[in-house]
């Protein structure tokens, strides 16, 4: 079979890639990447079938282009169905707001929902002699793995994390001959998740112990809901703002994907909800503020950004990856933020905190090792090549955007 990277080969985000053999051409996840402006893979050809793993921007954003396009059907569970709608039409929504080229159009996201497939963990189909079964692929409530299955098994992993969250538990090794693995933090092991833990609590004590507000900017899906419940407990006057709030709703919807259903339930009652911009404006004399946008570079962050600005009490907390060229990494590099066209000094404390939902360098190399692979194709990473020594007993495959290769399947 050959496969086709149209994004996301080396790289972190735009992921794409075909599948093109046994007379069908499919395509598995298909995003772009959230820069200014929009960055996108390369053009799909004519599908038959699309796989989403999840429906984070850099895996679904860009799905309507083609389920719009060639109508085919899209097989994923009905939690990242729902919340990757959120998200195509949100990013429309930016897209018309800061005059970026719209990648498709209202009718297309309309009709690739008509034409989504729901599968859930341990379901098998059947397409043109390949049998495609679907696993939890930890991450976030709703990710998952497929395993395609003809003459060999062929796993693709989508994102993964090994490691058991407050919102879902790890993804499990799976015996394979061809691995397609995720390597975002290829060279990099996170720190131990309740030393991180216990010291972002202990900082949000002492922010509010000085007179100060916390300010937590969050991804809406997967991370303010991992924050919320790891709060929860503490008996502040918190608020929740965001699409966020929406995301907490699905996924409330769907317990079946969630690790601890009642401690989310108990989160959602803790926080108050920001939903004009009157409870807005109570929420920036509040304690603990949770919000999007996870890189501060649009959504209700930037309104309390602005009101707090001048607060060294006060701190913002960022709790997930800052990429280049956006307002996080410009605080953590330059201490100012880009706010209505102006660059504004922020004169709050800094701190970030390694939430990561990505399994790390060791536990990628542990989930191969697990899978025991001939071959492993190393995707979705800026630094592939920190694998190379600890993957020598495997035929690594680094592929490049654009460029085909061939596996037996």
């Amino acid at each position: 079979m050959k496969f086709t990277f149209l994004g996301g080969a080396d790289m972190v985000g735009r992921m794409g890639m075909t599948m093109e053999g046994d007379g069908m051409t499919v395509l598995v996840e298909y995003g772009l990447s959230p820069t200014k402006p929009p960055a996108f893979p390369i053009d799909a050809p004519h599908v038959d079938y699309a796989f989403l793993t999840h429906a984070h921007l850099d895996h679904c954003g860009m799905i309507p282009q083609v389920c719009g396009k060639y109508r085919c059907d899209l097989f994923t569970t009905p939690l990242s169905a729902e919340i990757g709608e959120i998200m195509m039409y949100d990013t429309l929504k930016i897209a018309k707001a800061e005059d970026y080229v719209q990648p498709y159009t209202t009718g297309d996201i309309e009709r690739t929902m008509e034409a989504v497939i729901p599968m859930t963990y341990d379901d098998e189909i059947t397409i043109n002699h390949v049998d495609v079964a679907m696993l939890d692929a930890g991450h976030i409530p709703g990710a998952a793995m497929f395993d395609f299955q003809k003459d060999v098994s062929t796993l693709y992993t989508g994102d993964i994390h090994t490691e058991t969250q407050k919102l879902v538990y790890g993804a499990k090794p799976r015996d394979c001959t061809n691995l397609f693995i995720e390597g975002t933090y290829g060279g990099r092991n996170h720190p131990p998740r309740k030393e991180t833990e216990k010291a972002f609590l202990a900082k949000v004590e002492e922010v509010l112990d000085r007179g100060g507000t916390v300010l937590i900017p969050c991804f809406a899906v997967g991370r303010t809901q991992e924050i919320m419940m790891l709060l929860k407990d503490l008996g502040y006057e918190m608020w929740v703002d965001g699409m966020g709030r929406s995301v907490t709703r699905l996924f409330l919807d769907y317990p079946e994907y969630i690790r601890d259903i009642k401690s989310l339930k108990a989160a959602k009652r803790k926080f108050n909800e920001v939903r004009n911009s009157g409870t807005r404006d109570l929420a920036k004399k509040g304690e603990i503020i949770v919000t999007t946008g996870g890189m501060l570079d649009g959504g209700p962050v930037l309104a309390y950004l602005n009101y707090l600005k001048n607060d060294p009490r006060s701190a913002i907390l960022l709790v997930g990856y800052q990429a280049e060229d956006t307002n996080g990494r410009m605080l953590m590099e330059q201490g100012c933020v880009k706010i209505d066209g102006e660059i504004v000094k922020i004169e709050c404390e800094l701190q970030k905190y390694d939430f990561s939902a990505h399994a790390d360098h060791q536990q990628i190399v542990d989930f191969i090792k697990g899978c025991d692979p001939d071959n492993v194709i190393m995707m979705h990473s800026e630094n592939r090549e920190a694998f190379i020594d600890d993957l020598s007993d495997y035929n690594l495959i680094l592929p490049e955007t654009g460029k085909s290769f061939t596996l037996d399947v």
